[in-house]
C-alpha cells in the first residue's frame, strides 16, 4: 500500500515528505471497509496540535479528505471526511467515516470539499446559530474557507461581508452572487477593518465573525506579515455586535480582563474552530458530512480547486500547501 507520510526533522521545526510502501494488513472487524481511493485533498498539518493530542509518530500519513469506492463493504461510491492517511487502498470504520457521495458530484470535487465544508458547516451553523438577516464578517473570504462559508452565509439569508488580501481575491469575490455587501480590501495596510464594519451595519457592529487569525500584541512584537494583513483582537471585539458571535481559529487568543469585560457588556460569545474536534463526536461528524454533500450537489457550494493533479507530483505540492503558498484547494486524482 503506497502512502504520502511526514517525518520531523531533527530540529523538530521542517517537516520531510516522502512515499512509502506499507504492508496493507487484513482488517477482520466487521465494522470496517475496504476503500480504493480515487481523489484526495492537500491540508496544513498542524504539528503542534498532533504532539498535543500525543499523536507523534515516525511517520505520520498526509492527506484524510479523500473520496472512492468500498471494494469489501455494504457501500457503493462513497466519501469520507478522515482516513488513515493518503493511500491508494485503505480500511476505514463505517460507523462514522463514510458517506454516499451524490452522483452529480465528481471526485475530485467530493474530496476538495470536504474539509473547508464541514469547517464552515460547523462555525456557522453548530458555533454562531447563523439565521436569515444575520450579518456575517467572513476573514480572508476568498480563501478556501472563506469561499464556502460565504455561500453557506448567503445561502441562509445572512448579509455578508468579508476581507480580503490581494487585488487578485478583491477581483474574485466581486464576482460573487449574491454580491458580497462589502469587500474590504487589507493588502495594502490602509483600511480599517472594524470602522468599515461598523459603518456598513449602521454604527451596530456584526452578528458572526469567522476569523483568519487575529493580532494578540502590539506592533512590535507581530511579524511583519501578520501586522499587515490580520486585525487586531480589539478590533473583533469593538466590530462584533450585541449579541454576537465570534467563532476564532486562533488558537492561542489571549483576552485580558478589559477584552472580557467588553464582551461582558456586549452579550457576545467566543467559541473555537478546531478541526481535530470532529473525531470526538460520530453522529455529530456524519450529519455535517451529509448535509455538505447535499450542498455541494445542489450548487449551494462551489469550491475553488486548482487542477487536479497526479500522484508522482503530491509531494512537491504537499511541501507548498505545508507552507500555505497556495489559494486554491489541492487535490490528488488517482
Amino acid at each position: 500500500m503506497k502512502g504520502l507520510y511526514f517525518q520531523r526533522s531533527s530540529t523538530n521545526e521542517e517537516l520531510t515528505f516522502v512515499f512509502q510502501e506499507r504492508e496493507n494488513l487484513p482488517v477482520t472487524e466487521d465494522n470496517y471497509v475496504k476503500l480504493q481511493v480515487k481523489a484526495c485533498a492537500l491540508s496544513q498539518i498542524n504539528t503542534k496540535l498532533l504532539a498535543e493530542m500525543k499523536m507523534e509518530k515516525d511517520f505520520f500519513p498526509v492527506g484524510r479528505e479523500v473520496a472512492g469506492v468500498v471494494l469489501d463493504g455494504k457501500f457503493a461510491d462513497i466519501n469520507i471526511f478522515y482516513g488513515r492517511s493518503f493511500c491508494i487502498c485503505e480500511w476505514i470504520n463505517e460507523h462514522y467515516h463514510v458517506v454516499h457521495k451524490p452522483e452529480k458530484v465528481t471526485w475530485t470535487e467530493a474530496a476538495g470539499t470536504i474539509r473547508d465544508g464541514v469547517r464552515a458547516y460547523t462555525a456557522l451553523h453548530y458555533l454562531s446559530h447563523l439565521s436569515p438577516g444575520k450579518s456575517v464578517l467572513i476573514m480572508d473570504g476568498a480563501s478556501a474557507l472563506g469561499t464556502i462559508a460565504i455561500q453557506l452565509a448567503h445561502h441562509r439569508g445572512a448579509k455578508v461581508l468579508s476581507t480580503v488580501c490581494s487585488l487578485e481575491d478583491k477581483q474574485c469575490l466581486e464576482r460573487f452572487k449574491p454580491p458580497i455587501a462589502r469587500v474590504i480590501d487589507v493588502s495594502n495596510g490602509k483600511a480599517h477593518v472594524a470602522e468599515s464594519c461598523l459603518e456598513e451595519t449602521g454604527g451596530l457592529g456584526v452578528d458572526i465573525v469567522l476569523d483568519a487569525g487575529v493580532r494578540l500584541y502590539s506592533k512590535d512584537d507581530e511579524p511583519a506579515v501578520k501586522l499587515q494583513l490580520l486585525p487586531h483582537k480589539h478590533d473583533i471585539i469593538t466590530l462584533l455586535g450585541v449579541g454576537g458571535h465570534w467563532v476564532t481559529t486562533e488558537e492561542n487568543l489571549q483576552l485580558d480582563p478589559p477584552d472580557s469585560h467588553c464582551l461582558f457588556l456586549k452579550g457576545a460569545t467566543v467559541a473555537f474552530l478546531n478541526d481535530e474536534v470532529w473525531n470526538l463526536s460520530n453522529s455529530f461528524q456524519l450529519r455535517i458530512l451529509k448535509d455538505v454533500m447535499e450542498k455541494l450537489s445542489t450548487g449551494v457550494f462551489r469550491p475553488q480547486l486548482d487542477e487536479p493533479i497526479p500522484l508522482y507530483e503530491a509531494k512537491v505540492t504537499m511541501e507548498v500547501v505545508q507552507k500555505n503558498q497556495r489559494r486554491k484547494k489541492q487535490v490528488v486524482q488517482f
